[in-house]
């Protein structure tokens, strides 16, 4: 049987996209493993249920991604040396050629294992996203003078609830302690954010559909896996949100994100009530996304001026979506502005006010 050419497409159109956004050994390895597909090599079996797939449901289900980082999960976990030797380090750059022969074998010898992994849908915890959403939240607390409750929606391991905790550099603009163990910048275009607000976050909490239960290794560790082998200050980053999310014990309720959003999120006078997710509402069947924008608005309707209720968002550009926006909407006037134009990672912001 022939291989599905929607799949190799997937897996090539995948390995450009991870080199134009700085993995080039990701790279490498995607098409490498497009030309083993091709071949009938090990690749097909941990790809099989996606053997008749359209190269839609492959990119909706995020195929290539669950592929590399199942080999990274196996080199995390120590258990193919050979493999972990070729992958890059901090004083090698990795060579995805090299390692392919071991990646080959490491498919063979742990094919139940990364077939596992494969079945489970990839979750990731970006926490650069917070020098997105951070500035949205100093609009808040400028604009309404009040004390935030906030609340976010499909937060994984909850790495982006702690967003106040972080130390920030927007250009020549800094906000947050400078002794933070995570510290944030990006290349920055556009005025400052309000960085002279006084934030005050007297509630938190989120909810996730599959929350990353941090507490459990193998969870820190996937959730490790799908940042990018080469990326280097990206591992950096998100191993001392962790710590800090550990040390803060916090927690991501396992919840509908429409239910939860009814339950928890109306607004309350005397603080302004925030709902926050980043690169969430397209993984939403259109029926979800037509409850969670009914209950958005029921909640808008509830809104006071010494009770406003926010919803803060980053998700892509309908216009564009190969950038994101960053939009805010407050009610009770529930006026919509857009305030930044992002690279998917939060690399780039242009930030608009």
């Amino acid at each position: 049987m022939s291989a599905n050419p929607d799949l190799v497409r997937n897996l090539r159109l995948q390995a450009k996209a991870c080199g134009n956004l700085g993995s080039p050994f990701n790279a490498g390895l995607l098409e490498l493993a497009a030309d083993d597909l091709d071949a009938g090599g090990p690749t097909t079996a941990l790809l099989a249920p996606w053997a008749t797939a359209s190269l839609k449901t492959a990119f909706d289900d995020a195929t290539a991604l669950r592929l590399v980082g199942g080999l990274h999960d196996l080199v995390l976990s120590g258990d193919a040396p050979d493999l972990a030797a070729l992958y890059p380090a901090p004083d090698r750059p990795g060579d995805p050629a090299r390692a392919w022969p071991a990646a080959r074998e490491a498919m063979i010898a742990h094919r139940d294992r990364l077939i596992a992994f494969l079945d489970h849908e990839p979750q990731t915890n970006e926490v650069r996203r917070s020098v997105c959403l951070a500035p949205g939240f100093l609009t808040l607390a400028t604009e309404t003078g009040l004390p935030i409750r906030a609340f976010e929606i499909a937060a994984s391991a909850g790495l982006n609830l702690n967003w106040d905790r972080y130390h920030y550099q927007f250009g020549d603009a800094a906000w947050g302690d400078p002794a933070a163990a995570v510290q944030l910048d990006t290349d920055w275009t556009g005025p400052a954010p309000p960085v002279a607000a006084k934030v005050e976050i007297i509630e938190r909490a989120a909810c996730d559909r599959r929350p990353v239960d941090l507490t459990d290794p193998l969870m820190r560790r996937r959730l490790l896996a799908y940042v990018w082998p080469d990326q280097f200050e990206r591992l950096a980053r998100i191993r001392a949100a962790i710590d800090l999310a550990l040390a803060l014990e916090v927690k991501v309720e396992a919840a509908d994100a429409v239910a939860w959003t009814a339950a928890h999120a109306a607004p309350r006078a005397g603080a302004v009530t925030c709902l926050y997710h980043s690169v969430f509402w397209q993984y939403m069947p259109a029926a979800s996304q037509a409850a969670m924008a009914r209950t958005i608005d029921d909640l808008g309707a509830q809104a006071t001026a010494r009770g406003p209720f926010a919803w803060l968002r980053m998700e892509p550009d309908p216009g564009n979506m190969a950038q994101m926006q960053v939009r805010l909407t407050l009610w009770p006037t529930g006026e919509e502005r857009i305030l930044a134009v992002v690279h998917p990672h939060g690399a780039f912001v242009n930030w608009l006010g």
